[in-house]
């Protein structure tokens, strides 16, 4: 066996180890909103919360389905540390750190203490519905986009190129159109009108922070500036 031989790396050990990494960070991040949603809500025995953790659970597994088998160099690159991100990217990575368990946080107190308005049964499960259907067009997008990353990036490393399939023919950032929605829908699941203040605020982040990863890829992406031509739209057909 060469010095070369013993000092590369095993390439699947490598991709394993991130796949593993990426799959613990995912673990960690549904303890984490289960104790920030019951903690908040004085009680396991709060049912939306449940209908939220069981539903996230679920479309978690959907989306390793459709993922793992077919691209595990995403699973890798979305486990990989953040250390190069750009400033205005880290500055969103900390607004939606915090507002995003808001929403939890938030919906666990109205739960305990019965702020009103109330919202009605049928609007939770509307929420629920919405929650999933945007989760689905988030996980159709990760699907068709093998350079899906958590961080703005051209991957230069891994040959990055145009994706214009599946979702991305019709919007150019359907994953984020995903996110807004779900940010939406998420309080009505939980029961929460006031949860709808941090959950339009997240959102409203998310919209900011696609004008911003579009400026960033028509400039360093090469033949992103004519999918643009071609694609309108970044977030809602005819609209924006």
């Amino acid at each position: 066996m060469t010095e070369a031989q013993v000092s590369s790396p095993n390439p699947a050990r490598s991709s394993r180890r991130a796949i593993t990494r990426r799959f613990a960070q995912i673990g960690l991040m549904i303890v984490f909103q289960a104790v920030l949603l019951f903690a908040a809500a004085g009680t396991v025995g709060w049912w939306p919360g449940w209908a939220y953790l069981g539903l996230y659970l679920f479309l978690i597994a959907v989306n390793a389905i459709a993922i793992l088998p077919n691209d595990r160099g995403l699973i890798e690159e979305r486990g990989q540390p953040k250390e190069a991100m750009r400033a205005w990217d880290r500055t969103f990575a900390r607004v939606t750190a915090v507002l995003g368990p808001a929403i939890l946080v938030v919906g666990g107190l109205e739960a305990r203490f019965g702020w009103p308005p109330a919202i009605p049964l049928w609007l939770q499960v509307v929420g629920g519905v919405v929650m999933t259907l945007a989760y689905l067009l988030f996980s159709w997008a990760m699907s068709a986009n093998r350079f899906f990353s958590t961080i703005v990036r051209v991957q230069k490393d891994r040959g990055h190129t145009v994706v214009s399939s599946g979702p991305y023919r019709f919007v150019r950032h359907p994953a984020y159109a995903g996110t807004v929605v779900i940010g939406l829908a998420t309080p009505l699941l939980l029961g929460s009108a006031w949860a709808l203040v941090p959950g339009v605020l997240t959102s409203a982040a998310i919209v900011v922070r696609t004008a911003l990863e579009d400026q960033t890829l028509q400039r360093e992406l090469d033949g992103y500036a004519e999918y643009a031509r071609r694609v309108r739209f970044r977030l809602v057909p005819g609209v924006w």
